[in-house]
């Protein structure tokens, strides 16, 4: 395989995790019944650029259809985090009635309805059918594609370009990686910012979260990877924050090349530097992951069949897409894991790809009365802990297995 980005022959090895379906891929009561389509998960590092990626097998319309389960206003926390995304970014850069807000990725409107409220004029782009739908409900005006140059180009034609575009949790999502990028180059007015937000490479390593790696994304990011990524599609990053999001994100602010105006901040060679210091251009910081890895799932799996032969009642919270690849790599199964809980209708009366557990809603939950509650997504242990602190009732507790296994007791209401 050669790297996404500079074309590179790709042999240092991060992380290999089996195979296993589309995290993404929820299966319905007739799906169930029918085999899966099972995929190669494994990724490399590009030791030329930095890009860690994913190995190809699954191209993006096998994995963004147009049912896709995953919608961003399910998160209390995550439309906090986008509300004060738009008041900050009104303020910093004086956006108003004149200026054009686009997001790509708007996914089901959990930010663009924020811009539209500010009396911002703004639209999506989207590819899902499901979430696209779900964000025109909202009055959102959606252009219901993937984006790219081609896209990009016929934007600029109709005179819909950008004076901020934001993309968040998209840049890992996309295989042509220079072609996406590329694309905001050209959608982006003359003195035009976007921001991009993803998830941090050194927070994952960091941190052990390895349950972010799915066929989904095809890149994991680092700042190193990205600057160089945008230098070569036209883009200079002037600015990056670090986020507590996803476990810990950056927020990278970027112009065009040609025409920018904004000095680069000292946050960008201090997060660089941060990043030489760990080791991130050396193949050594990227070794261990995989040991690192299987340790979390031996001790998840010993840890559910010790539940199992003690008789404790055992559930699961949030069908995730890292819930799918922590459930999947360790092999889990309804005989240790009977159930999940989602809020999200669209997951709700399916099955976890491959693992098949089914997805149920709260109401189960409160009648099962488990003792232990696996939660998957990790990133949002504390909202989904305040959300069921009703389990202190009968003495459920809370079950983590991410970056190490950990079980905590549920707090007072």
């Amino acid at each position: 395989m050669k790297c996404r980005h500079c074309g590179s022959e790709l042999h240092l090895p991060f992380l290999d995790l089996g195979n296993a379906p589309p995290s993404n891929a929820y299966l319905t009561e007739e799906a169930v019944r029918a085999p899966e389509i099972w995929f190669p998960l494994r990724i490399l590092v590009c030791e030329s650029c930095w890009l860690v990626q994913t190995e190809d097998h699954a191209g993006r319309e096998a994995l963004f259809t147009q049912d896709y389960a995953y919608f961003s206003s399910f998160s209390t926390t995550w439309l906090a985090h986008a509300q004060r995304y738009v008041d900050q970014m009104i303020a910093r850069f004086g956006l108003n009635a004149s200026s054009c807000v686009v997001e790509v990725a708007a996914n089901d409107g959990y930010l663009l309805q924020y811009v539209k409220q500010a009396g911002i004029p703004c639209y999506g782009i989207e590819p899902t059918t499901s979430t696209a739908s779900a964000a025109r409900g909202k009055g959102i005006d959606i252009v219901e594609r993937f984006f790219g140059v081609e896209l990009a180009d016929e934007l600029v034609q109709s005179g819909r370009q950008a004076d901020l575009m934001a993309a968040n949790n998209v840049l890992a999502h996309v295989p042509d990686i220079n072609d996406f990028v590329s694309g905001f180059t050209r959608l982006l007015k003359p003195q035009g910012v976007v921001t991009f937000e993803f998830p941090h490479l050194l927070r994952m390593v960091q941190e052990n979260q390895f349950d972010t790696a799915y066929h989904e994304h095809y890149s994991y990011l680092s700042l190193t990877a990205v600057q160089r990524i945008f230098a070569a599609n036209g883009l200079t990053v002037f600015d990056v924050e670090e986020l507590p999001t996803h476990g810990g994100s950056l927020r990278v602010f970027a112009q065009r090349s040609d025409t920018g105006f904004h000095e680069r901040s000292a946050a960008v060679a201090g997060l660089l530097e941060t990043e030489a210091q760990a080791g991130m251009t050396t193949p050594a910081f990227y070794q261990a992951f995989q040991q690192r890895a299987e340790k979390v799932k031996d001790d998840l799996v010993l840890f559910l069949i010790d539940a199992k032969r003690r008789g404790l009642k055992v559930g699961a919270y949030g069908a995730a897409a890292k819930g799918n690849t922590l459930l999947n790599f360790a092999g889990i199964r309804p005989d240790l894991l009977p159930y999940v809980v989602d809020k999200n209708p669209a997951k709700q009366n399916k099955c976890m790809p491959g693992s098949r557990i089914p997805i149920v809603d709260e109401a189960h939950l409160k009648a099962d009365r488990p003792d232990l509650i696996l939660i998957l997504p990790w990133n949002l242990r504390e909202e989904v802990m305040a959300q069921l602190a009703y389990v202190q009732a009968w003495g459920g507790q809370f079950v983590t297995a991410v970056p190490a296994l950990e079980v905590s007791k549920a707090k007072a209401p």
